[in-house]
Protein backbone atom coordinates (compact mmCIF):
# COMPACT_ATOMS: atom_id res chain seq x y z
CA UNK A 1 0.00 0.00 0.00
CA UNK A 2 1.27 3.25 -0.97
CA UNK A 3 2.12 5.59 2.00
CA UNK A 4 1.65 9.09 2.12
CA UNK A 5 3.45 11.60 4.76
CA UNK A 6 2.15 14.74 5.69
CA UNK A 7 4.44 16.76 8.22
CA UNK A 8 4.58 19.75 10.66
CA UNK A 9 5.39 22.64 8.11
CA UNK A 10 8.70 24.47 9.44
CA UNK A 11 9.01 27.60 7.32
CA UNK A 12 8.62 30.65 9.95
CA UNK A 13 5.11 31.94 9.68
CA UNK A 14 3.66 28.76 8.06
CA UNK A 15 0.21 27.15 9.55
CA UNK A 16 -1.27 25.88 6.69
CA UNK A 17 -0.88 21.93 6.45
CA UNK A 18 -1.02 19.80 3.30
CA UNK A 19 -3.68 17.54 4.01
CA UNK A 20 -6.71 18.32 6.45
CA UNK A 21 -8.54 15.20 7.70
CA UNK A 22 -11.27 15.59 5.13
CA UNK A 23 -8.89 14.97 2.24
CA UNK A 24 -7.17 12.40 4.54
CA UNK A 25 -10.07 10.18 4.64
CA UNK A 26 -10.44 10.34 0.68
CA UNK A 27 -6.96 9.06 0.08
CA UNK A 28 -7.47 6.61 2.34
CA UNK A 29 -10.59 5.24 0.41
CA UNK A 30 -8.12 5.33 -2.38
CA UNK A 31 -6.19 2.44 -1.14
CA UNK A 32 -3.35 4.30 0.48
CA UNK A 33 -2.18 4.82 3.50
CA UNK A 34 -1.44 8.06 5.03
CA UNK A 35 0.83 9.25 7.70
CA UNK A 36 0.66 12.13 9.77
CA UNK A 37 3.05 13.86 12.06
CA UNK A 38 2.07 14.79 15.81
CA UNK A 39 0.39 18.62 15.54
CA UNK A 40 0.41 18.90 11.99
CA UNK A 41 -2.68 20.42 11.85
CA UNK A 42 -3.12 21.85 15.03
CA UNK A 43 -2.14 25.72 13.61
CA UNK A 44 -4.92 25.02 10.93
CA UNK A 45 -7.36 24.01 13.20
CA UNK A 46 -6.77 20.11 13.12
CA UNK A 47 -6.42 18.08 15.53
CA UNK A 48 -4.73 14.57 15.83
CA UNK A 49 -8.09 12.44 16.99
CA UNK A 50 -9.61 14.22 13.75
CA UNK A 51 -7.01 12.18 11.89
CA UNK A 52 -7.40 9.34 13.42
CA UNK A 53 -11.17 8.92 13.08
CA UNK A 54 -9.92 10.00 9.16
CA UNK A 55 -8.29 6.96 9.37
CA UNK A 56 -4.75 8.53 9.32
CA UNK A 57 -2.22 7.31 11.78
CA UNK A 58 -0.55 9.82 13.78
CA UNK A 59 3.43 9.69 14.55
CA UNK A 60 5.18 11.30 17.52
CA UNK A 61 7.44 13.50 15.11
CA UNK A 62 8.51 14.42 11.41
CA UNK A 63 11.67 12.03 11.09
CA UNK A 64 8.99 8.83 11.84
CA UNK A 65 6.89 10.11 8.83
CA UNK A 66 9.67 10.71 6.55
CA UNK A 67 10.92 7.44 7.10
CA UNK A 68 7.87 5.33 6.59
CA UNK A 69 6.95 7.66 3.54
CA UNK A 70 6.92 6.80 0.15
CA UNK A 71 5.25 10.41 -0.81
CA UNK A 72 5.75 13.30 1.07
CA UNK A 73 2.81 16.34 0.77
CA UNK A 74 4.05 19.79 1.81
CA UNK A 75 2.95 23.44 1.35
CA UNK A 76 6.19 24.80 1.23
CA UNK A 77 9.62 23.53 0.43
CA UNK A 78 11.95 21.65 2.93
CA UNK A 79 14.05 23.62 5.08
CA UNK A 80 17.11 24.09 7.08
CA UNK A 81 15.83 21.92 10.65
CA UNK A 82 17.60 21.71 14.20
CA UNK A 83 20.39 18.84 12.60
CA UNK A 84 20.46 20.06 9.03
CA UNK A 85 18.56 20.40 6.09
CA UNK A 86 15.13 18.74 6.24
CA UNK A 87 15.79 17.19 2.49
CA UNK A 88 17.89 14.25 4.07
CA UNK A 89 14.95 13.32 6.02
CA UNK A 90 13.45 12.12 2.96
CA UNK A 91 14.08 8.80 1.52
CA UNK A 92 15.91 7.97 -1.61
CA UNK A 93 13.70 7.03 -4.38
CA UNK A 94 10.74 8.66 -2.84
CA UNK A 95 8.37 11.25 -4.07
CA UNK A 96 7.66 15.34 -2.80
CA UNK A 97 4.91 17.41 -3.65
CA UNK A 98 4.43 21.02 -2.68
CA UNK A 99 5.58 24.48 -3.82
CA UNK A 100 9.33 24.03 -4.38
CA UNK A 101 9.73 27.53 -5.56
CA UNK A 102 12.74 25.46 -7.89
CA UNK A 103 13.91 29.14 -9.68
CA UNK A 104 15.46 30.27 -6.20
CA UNK A 105 15.90 26.70 -4.81
CA UNK A 106 18.52 25.91 -6.44
CA UNK A 107 20.46 24.18 -4.10
CA UNK A 108 17.39 22.50 -2.26
CA UNK A 109 16.41 21.26 -5.86
CA UNK A 110 20.20 19.88 -6.38
CA UNK A 111 19.68 17.99 -3.10
CA UNK A 112 16.34 16.11 -3.82
CA UNK A 113 18.25 15.01 -7.04
CA UNK A 114 21.37 13.73 -5.04
CA UNK A 115 18.89 11.88 -3.08
CA UNK A 116 17.27 10.34 -6.14
CA UNK A 117 13.89 12.26 -5.07
CA UNK A 118 11.36 12.70 -7.46
CA UNK A 119 9.86 16.17 -6.99
CA UNK A 120 6.63 18.10 -7.98
CA UNK A 121 6.18 22.10 -7.99
CA UNK A 122 2.61 22.57 -7.18
CA UNK A 123 3.30 26.23 -9.08
CA UNK A 124 4.19 24.42 -12.10
CA UNK A 125 0.91 22.92 -12.70
CA UNK A 126 -0.15 23.65 -16.27
CA UNK A 127 -3.22 25.97 -16.78
CA UNK A 128 -5.30 23.98 -18.49
CA UNK A 129 -8.86 22.30 -17.82
CA UNK A 130 -8.02 19.08 -16.62
CA UNK A 131 -6.17 20.24 -14.21
CA UNK A 132 -8.15 22.93 -12.63
CA UNK A 133 -9.01 21.01 -9.64
CA UNK A 134 -5.21 20.86 -8.74
CA UNK A 135 -4.57 24.33 -9.28
CA UNK A 136 -2.89 25.54 -5.76
CA UNK A 137 -2.04 28.62 -7.04
CA UNK A 138 -5.64 30.12 -7.91
CA UNK A 139 -6.47 29.07 -4.31
CA UNK A 140 -4.04 30.63 -2.50
CA UNK A 141 -4.43 33.65 -4.91
CA UNK A 142 -8.13 33.64 -3.56
CA UNK A 143 -6.81 33.62 0.11
CA UNK A 144 -4.68 36.07 -0.56
CA UNK A 145 -6.67 38.78 -2.83
CA UNK A 146 -9.47 38.77 0.31
CA UNK A 147 -6.79 39.69 3.20
CA UNK A 148 -5.26 42.20 1.01
CA UNK A 149 -8.54 43.83 0.68
CA UNK A 150 -9.39 43.41 4.00
CA UNK A 151 -5.90 44.73 5.19
CA UNK A 152 -6.56 48.07 3.51
CA UNK A 153 -9.89 48.14 4.64
CA UNK A 154 -8.87 48.00 8.40
CA UNK A 155 -6.06 50.15 7.64
CA UNK A 156 -7.70 52.95 5.68
CA UNK A 157 -9.44 55.56 8.08
CA UNK A 158 -12.57 55.77 6.19
CA UNK A 159 -15.86 53.68 5.51
CA UNK A 160 -15.34 51.52 2.91
CA UNK A 161 -19.39 52.00 1.87
CA UNK A 162 -21.36 55.15 0.86
CA UNK A 163 -23.17 56.05 4.20
CA UNK A 164 -26.30 58.05 4.92
CA UNK A 165 -26.29 58.82 8.61
CA UNK A 166 -27.70 62.02 10.70
CA UNK A 167 -24.65 63.61 10.74
CA UNK A 168 -24.52 63.26 6.76
CA UNK A 169 -23.62 61.94 3.78
CA UNK A 170 -20.10 59.78 3.61
CA UNK A 171 -18.37 59.30 0.51
CA UNK A 172 -17.17 55.38 -0.23
CA UNK A 173 -13.74 54.69 -0.50
CA UNK A 174 -12.09 54.30 -3.72
CA UNK A 175 -9.44 51.78 -4.39
CA UNK A 176 -7.69 50.83 -7.29
CA UNK A 177 -6.11 47.61 -7.95
CA UNK A 178 -3.67 47.11 -10.04
CA UNK A 179 -3.64 43.14 -11.69
CA UNK A 180 -6.90 41.31 -12.35
CA UNK A 181 -5.67 37.64 -12.37
CA UNK A 182 -7.43 35.77 -9.60
CA UNK A 183 -5.69 37.76 -6.88
CA UNK A 184 -6.53 41.08 -7.91
CA UNK A 185 -10.13 39.75 -8.59
CA UNK A 186 -10.51 38.03 -5.75
CA UNK A 187 -9.62 41.77 -4.48
CA UNK A 188 -11.79 44.09 -6.29
CA UNK A 189 -14.80 41.21 -5.35
CA UNK A 190 -13.99 41.66 -1.93
CA UNK A 191 -13.59 45.58 -2.20
CA UNK A 192 -17.13 46.29 -3.63
CA UNK A 193 -18.86 43.72 -0.96
CA UNK A 194 -17.34 46.39 1.18
CA UNK A 195 -19.06 49.10 -0.41
CA UNK A 196 -16.03 50.39 -1.86
CA UNK A 197 -15.60 52.16 -5.25
CA UNK A 198 -13.37 50.29 -7.33
CA UNK A 199 -10.76 50.13 -10.07
CA UNK A 200 -8.48 48.04 -11.68
CA UNK A 201 -5.75 48.21 -14.13
CA UNK A 202 -4.71 45.66 -16.75
CA UNK A 203 -3.54 45.38 -20.02
CA UNK A 204 -5.19 42.38 -20.94
CA UNK A 205 -8.22 42.65 -22.83
CA UNK A 206 -10.02 39.82 -21.77
CA UNK A 207 -10.08 41.27 -18.07
CA UNK A 208 -12.16 44.30 -18.90
CA UNK A 209 -15.54 42.12 -18.70
CA UNK A 210 -14.45 40.09 -15.51
CA UNK A 211 -13.79 43.34 -13.91
CA UNK A 212 -16.63 45.09 -14.86
CA UNK A 213 -18.70 41.76 -14.12
CA UNK A 214 -17.92 42.99 -10.27
CA UNK A 215 -18.96 45.80 -10.49
CA UNK A 216 -15.60 47.51 -11.21
CA UNK A 217 -14.58 50.56 -13.39
CA UNK A 218 -11.79 49.09 -16.06
CA UNK A 219 -9.12 50.89 -16.59
CA UNK A 220 -6.59 50.77 -19.63
CA UNK A 221 -4.73 52.24 -22.04
CA UNK A 222 -5.92 52.98 -25.61
CA UNK A 223 -3.35 50.89 -26.87
CA UNK A 224 -4.88 47.83 -25.37
CA UNK A 225 -5.29 44.98 -28.12
CA UNK A 226 -4.60 41.42 -28.11
CA UNK A 227 -0.95 42.49 -29.73
CA UNK A 228 -0.11 42.89 -25.94
CA UNK A 229 -1.05 39.40 -25.09
CA UNK A 230 1.25 36.87 -25.36
CA UNK A 231 1.36 32.73 -24.54
CA UNK A 232 -1.29 31.74 -22.60
CA UNK A 233 -3.15 34.79 -22.38
CA UNK A 234 0.00 36.99 -20.45
CA UNK A 235 0.95 40.57 -21.12
CA UNK A 236 4.40 41.25 -23.35
CA UNK A 237 6.60 43.11 -22.70
CA UNK A 238 6.01 46.89 -23.61
CA UNK A 239 8.10 49.25 -25.65
CA UNK A 240 9.46 52.12 -23.69
CA UNK A 241 6.96 54.60 -24.97
CA UNK A 242 4.11 52.55 -23.91
CA UNK A 243 5.56 52.07 -20.60
CA UNK A 244 5.94 55.80 -20.13
CA UNK A 245 2.13 55.93 -20.97
CA UNK A 246 1.30 53.45 -18.35
CA UNK A 247 2.85 54.81 -15.74
CA UNK A 248 1.14 58.05 -16.27
CA UNK A 249 -2.13 56.16 -16.95
CA UNK A 250 -1.20 54.40 -12.95
CA UNK A 251 0.14 57.55 -11.67
CA UNK A 252 -3.04 59.61 -12.25
CA UNK A 253 -5.11 56.99 -11.01
CA UNK A 254 -3.29 55.93 -7.61
CA UNK A 255 -3.42 59.92 -7.31
CA UNK A 256 -6.84 59.87 -6.24
CA UNK A 257 -6.99 56.36 -4.43
CA UNK A 258 -7.88 55.75 -0.82
CA UNK A 259 -6.59 52.27 -1.08
CA UNK A 260 -4.17 50.69 -4.06
CA UNK A 261 -3.66 47.24 -4.22
CA UNK A 262 -1.25 45.59 -6.07
CA UNK A 263 -0.67 42.11 -7.06
CA UNK A 264 2.42 41.43 -10.15
CA UNK A 265 4.72 38.83 -9.14
CA UNK A 266 7.41 37.27 -11.71
CA UNK A 267 8.63 33.85 -11.11
CA UNK A 268 12.31 33.90 -10.19
CA UNK A 269 12.71 37.43 -10.65
CA UNK A 270 12.46 40.85 -8.27
CA UNK A 271 8.33 41.81 -8.63
CA UNK A 272 7.82 44.56 -11.47
CA UNK A 273 7.74 48.50 -10.21
CA UNK A 274 4.41 49.88 -10.61
CA UNK A 275 4.09 52.48 -8.05
CA UNK A 276 7.10 54.83 -7.65
CA UNK A 277 8.35 56.93 -4.68
CA UNK A 278 6.83 60.32 -6.67
CA UNK A 279 3.45 58.37 -7.29
CA UNK A 280 3.05 57.90 -3.40
CA UNK A 281 4.48 61.33 -2.28
CA UNK A 282 1.54 62.58 -4.61
CA UNK A 283 -1.15 60.15 -2.85
CA UNK A 284 -3.68 61.35 -0.56
CA UNK A 285 -2.24 62.15 3.00
CA UNK A 286 -3.92 58.70 4.80
CA UNK A 287 -3.92 56.80 1.40
CA UNK A 288 -3.25 53.12 2.33
CA UNK A 289 -1.45 50.76 -0.33
CA UNK A 290 -0.89 46.99 0.37
CA UNK A 291 1.60 45.49 -2.07
CA UNK A 292 1.05 41.85 -2.40
CA UNK A 293 4.40 41.87 -4.78
CA UNK A 294 6.35 42.37 -1.41
CA UNK A 295 7.70 38.97 -1.04
CA UNK A 296 9.58 39.98 -4.11
CA UNK A 297 10.94 43.26 -3.46
CA UNK A 298 7.39 44.69 -4.01
CA UNK A 299 5.17 46.60 -6.66
CA UNK A 300 6.18 49.92 -4.63
CA UNK A 301 9.46 51.34 -4.55
CA UNK A 302 9.01 52.20 -0.87
CA UNK A 303 7.81 48.59 0.20
CA UNK A 304 9.42 46.68 3.08
CA UNK A 305 8.40 42.67 3.09
CA UNK A 306 6.96 41.87 5.92
CA UNK A 307 6.67 45.46 7.11
CA UNK A 308 4.47 48.03 7.28
CA UNK A 309 5.91 51.75 7.24
CA UNK A 310 4.49 55.16 6.63
CA UNK A 311 6.36 57.41 4.13
CA UNK A 312 4.51 60.91 2.73
CA UNK A 313 1.89 60.32 4.58
CA UNK A 314 0.89 56.80 2.75
CA UNK A 315 0.63 53.64 4.88
CA UNK A 316 2.19 51.31 3.22
CA UNK A 317 2.05 47.17 3.79
CA UNK A 318 4.45 44.61 2.67
CA UNK A 319 2.49 41.08 3.57
CA UNK A 320 4.19 37.92 2.81
CA UNK A 321 2.68 34.53 2.58
CA UNK A 322 -0.60 36.04 3.24
CA UNK A 323 -2.62 32.57 2.55
CA UNK A 324 -1.05 31.77 6.29
CA UNK A 325 -3.08 34.00 7.78
CA UNK A 326 -6.71 32.33 6.94
CA UNK A 327 -5.16 28.72 7.48
CA UNK A 328 -7.93 27.11 7.76
CA UNK A 329 -9.54 27.53 4.56
CA UNK A 330 -6.34 28.12 2.55
CA UNK A 331 -5.63 24.45 3.97
CA UNK A 332 -9.05 22.61 2.83
CA UNK A 333 -8.25 24.41 -0.59
CA UNK A 334 -4.46 23.31 -0.79
CA UNK A 335 -5.55 19.67 0.32
CA UNK A 336 -8.20 19.31 -2.44
CA UNK A 337 -5.71 20.37 -5.07
CA UNK A 338 -2.37 18.21 -3.14
CA UNK A 339 -4.87 15.51 -2.87
CA UNK A 340 -6.04 15.97 -6.72
CA UNK A 341 -2.15 15.99 -8.05
CA UNK A 342 -1.54 12.96 -6.24
CA UNK A 343 -4.20 10.49 -7.16
CA UNK A 344 -3.98 11.79 -10.75
CA UNK A 345 -0.23 9.91 -10.23
CA UNK A 346 -1.56 6.63 -8.41
CA UNK A 347 -3.53 3.47 -10.39
CA UNK A 348 -4.70 0.98 -8.18
CA UNK A 349 -2.99 2.08 -4.73
CA UNK A 350 0.46 2.30 -6.38
CA UNK A 351 2.37 5.34 -8.46
CA UNK A 352 1.93 5.56 -11.91
CA UNK A 353 3.86 8.30 -12.80
CA UNK A 354 3.45 9.07 -16.90
CA UNK A 355 5.39 11.56 -18.25
CA UNK A 356 3.68 11.90 -21.64
CA UNK A 357 0.79 13.45 -19.47
CA UNK A 358 1.25 17.12 -19.59
CA UNK A 359 0.54 17.48 -15.82
CA UNK A 360 3.61 15.12 -14.45
CA UNK A 361 5.63 16.42 -17.11
CA UNK A 362 5.42 20.46 -16.59
CA UNK A 363 5.12 19.69 -13.00
CA UNK A 364 8.05 17.57 -12.39
CA UNK A 365 11.40 19.21 -11.04
CA UNK A 366 13.63 16.42 -10.37
CA UNK A 367 13.69 12.53 -11.79
CA UNK A 368 16.33 9.42 -11.43
CA UNK A 369 19.23 11.94 -9.93
CA UNK A 370 18.49 14.87 -12.52
CA UNK A 371 17.66 18.27 -12.06
CA UNK A 372 14.81 18.83 -14.68
CA UNK A 373 13.24 22.54 -13.69
CA UNK A 374 15.50 25.17 -11.86
CA UNK A 375 17.83 27.68 -11.82
CA UNK A 376 15.96 29.46 -13.91
CA UNK A 377 12.59 31.44 -13.89
CA UNK A 378 10.05 28.93 -15.31
CA UNK A 379 7.90 29.82 -17.85
CA UNK A 380 4.47 31.57 -16.87
CA UNK A 381 2.36 28.88 -15.74
CA UNK A 382 -0.47 30.18 -13.35
CA UNK A 383 -3.18 32.10 -13.01
CA UNK A 384 -2.57 33.47 -9.56
CA UNK A 385 -2.30 37.41 -10.34
CA UNK A 386 -1.30 39.16 -12.51
CA UNK A 387 0.03 41.44 -15.84
CA UNK A 388 -0.84 44.44 -13.51
CA UNK A 389 1.44 46.32 -16.34
CA UNK A 390 3.94 44.72 -18.20
CA UNK A 391 6.48 46.97 -16.90
CA UNK A 392 9.30 44.54 -17.67
CA UNK A 393 6.78 41.76 -19.31
CA UNK A 394 5.86 40.29 -16.16
CA UNK A 395 3.42 37.32 -15.61
CA UNK A 396 1.87 38.48 -12.07
CA UNK A 397 2.15 35.82 -9.46
CA UNK A 398 0.84 36.10 -5.41
CA UNK A 399 3.04 34.41 -2.92
CA UNK A 400 2.15 31.24 -1.55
Amino acid sequence: MLRAGVVRETAPGETRVAVVPDAAAKLSQAKLEVLVEAGAGLASGHSDEAYREAHAQVLPDARAVYAGADVVLKVREPREVAGGPEAYLLREGSVLIGFLDPARNTELIARLAARQVTAFAMELVPRISRAQKMDALSSMSTVAGYKAALIGANSLGKFFPLLMTAAGTIAPAHVFVLGAGVAGLQAIATARRLGAVVEAFDVRPAARDEVKSLGAKFVALEMTDEKLVGEGGYARALTSEQEARERELIHAHVKTADLVITTAMVPGRRAPLLITEGMVRDMMPGAVIVDMGAEMGGNCELTQPGATVIAHGVTIHGPINLAATLPVHASQMYSRNISSFLLNLVKDGALALDFNDEIVRESCVTHQGRVLKGGAAPAPSDSRGVTAGALAGATAKSAT
